[in-house]
Order: C-alpha cells, then structure tokens, then sequence
C-alpha cells in the first residue's frame, strides 16, 4: 500500500483530527453507496480506509514512522536482510531479534468506525463499515448486493358499473387461491391500477406485488360522463302533459322523482351526489333527460285528440 499521509492528502505532522476530517471527505466521495458503477472507488475508499485505520492508532502511527512497521501494519524487515537465520544479538550487521510488540495488531482487529459512517450515511439503517480478520491488514467488507424481490403478478378485475360509482368493495381471488375484499379508491375508472404489497410471487429478497386492473363494465342504460351518470327517462305523454311522480333507478337505488305538468322532452334534471366519487372525495350527479315515448298504438291518442291541432312551432328557434 502507498503511504498513508499521501492516501489521505495529510502531512506527517497532521493531527489526529486533521487525520479524521481528511477520511470523512475521502469516506464521504468514494463509498461504495455512492459510486456503485465505479468500481476504482471501492478500491481508493478501501485504501483510505486502510490508511486512516493505521494513522487513528497512536502506536501504530509511531511505530510506522519509525520505520518499524510498513504501510500494512507488517514489520518493515522481518527477515533481517535476509542474512543468515533467526535469533542472534542485536549488533551492526546482525540479525534483528524480534520482540512480542513487533507483532502487535496480527490479531483479530474489531475496531468500528460507525461513529464516521452513521455520521455521513444517516446511521441506524446504513452499513457500518468494520475492519479486521487478517493478520495482513485490515479490510473493510463490501457492501452486500440487494437480494432480488419475487416477480409481480397481473390481475384483472372487471367491476360492475353500478359498483364503480357506489364504491363497493370488490372481491377477488389471488394466485395462491386466497380471496380479499378490495376497497376501491376514490376517481375510479376503467383502467386504474391498484398495488396489492407482498401478494406476488415469493423470492430471496422478499414477495413481489400484486397489481390489479380495473376494468368498468358498460351498463345497459347508464353512461359515464366525467364523473356525473346519465340516464334517458321515457315518460307517457299523460305523464308529461299532467305531471307525475315516477320511479327512476339510480346507481344506490330507485328513488320517486317528481314531474310537473307540461315539461317538455329533452328536460334534463339533475340528482345530486348519485354519480361517481372523484379523486377529491366528492361524488358527480346523475342527470335525468326525459324523453317523450308514444304507444305502439296511437289510435287512442288519435281519437281523444279530435280536431285538435297544436299549432305552436317548436322547431321556430332553427329558422326553418
């Protein structure tokens, strides 16, 4: 390994803070969290963290700027030069005779440097960086690759119409044959897609989602316009002419809706809150048209009108 101080960009007469603030920076732009496509970071974030490791033990760094220990925490010449066996005294030209502290941090090394990372990486939930297990030098774990998620699974749910605007909860059956009761959200339409968490298929880093497609069922004699429901009321001419009190079907029910006498075809009347619910939580109206429907057999209609002729035009307002 190169020389610590350059690694870390410090003088030799730098201090342990000096040190410290030096790694922060270098930890800070090289992780591995943060330059997963450059994979020379990881190498330079190993280096300096190796480096900050020697440098942060007074020992350590006191023994290496002697010369007594390299930058891997080795000793410098554990073979004397190579010249001759071991042992023997200490004298010019002799073979050096090792002490016990020479071989101080061979062993295993637990040291943490949390308080760095948690301080950089928010803490708790990063990955704290340790050194240690090899007597030639300490190396930092790499961050472990995400364990993949079970693939997602595609439902279809056809919802009937009349259940899309009242929102009723819907039931349906998953994959794995279990049944759940699914409340619809607010601005449903044909289309809208609901995420069921952890109903796919199961993998190593967890289940995969559900994903579920509203299909809205057309209605034999409502309609959808935006999020109001439109209807066309037939009425008998004695209806319209005299007024009434008719049944008309909504989306929550029937309810009597009151016609007064002489309304004209093409009316539009309005019930309010009986269409479908926005995404702002608040319901559309249905819109009633009444349509004037004449009997097969007007031959009645015929006879109770005589001579009678209406001569109004309704048709006045087309220019024709």
């Amino acid at each position: 390994m190169a020389d610590p101080y350059a690694i870390l960009g410090v003088p030799r007469t730098a201090s342990e803070k000096d040190i410290k603030s030096a790694y922060r920076k270098l930890a800070k732009k090289l992780h591995p969290d943060r330059n997963t496509d450059n994979p020379k970071a990881a190498e330079k974030f190993s280096q300096a963290t190796n480096a900050y490791d020697l440098l942060s033990d007074k020992d350590q760094r006191a023994r290496f700027d002697r010369g007594e220990i390299d930058a891997e925490g080795n000793p410098a010449h554990p073979f004397g030069g190579m010249g001759g066996g071991f042992g023997g005294g200490g004298g010019s030209g002799g073979q050096r005779q090792y002490r016990p502290e020479d071989f101080q941090g061979f062993g295993t090394d637990d040291s943490d440097l949390g308080d760095i990372f948690e301080g950089l990486f928010g803490g708790g939930g990063g990955q704290k960086a340790r050194t240690g297990g090899s007597p030639f030098g300490r190396r930092q774990q790499r961050p472990q690759p995400p364990r993949q998620k079970g693939a997602d699974i595609a439902y279809r749910l056809k919802v009937p119409f009349v259940d899309a605007a009242a929102s009723r909860d819907q039931r349906i059956t998953l994959s794995d044959g279990k049944t759940i009761d699914l409340k619809l959200p607010a601005g449903v339409e044909d289309g809208t897609q609901m995420r069921l968490k952890g109903k796919g298929e199961r993998g190593p880093g967890g289940s995969g989602d559900g994903i579920v497609t509203i299909a809205v069922e057309t209605h034999a004699f409502f309609e959808r316009e935006g999020n109001n429901v439109r209807l066309d009321l037939p009425l008998t001419l004695s209806e319209a002419v005299r007024g009434a009190k008719v049944k008309v079907p909504t989306v929550d029910g029937p309810v009597m809706l009151t016609i007064k006498p002489g309304m004209s075809g093409g009316t539009v009347m309005r019930l309010t809150g009986k269409g479908f619910t926005g995404k702002n939580g608040k319901r559309g109206d249905q819109l009633v048209k009444l349509q004037i429907a004449l009997p097969d057999d007007a031959s009645e209609l015929t006879d109770a009108l005589g001579d009678w002729q209406d001569i109004s035009n309704p048709r006045e307002k087309f220019g024709v």
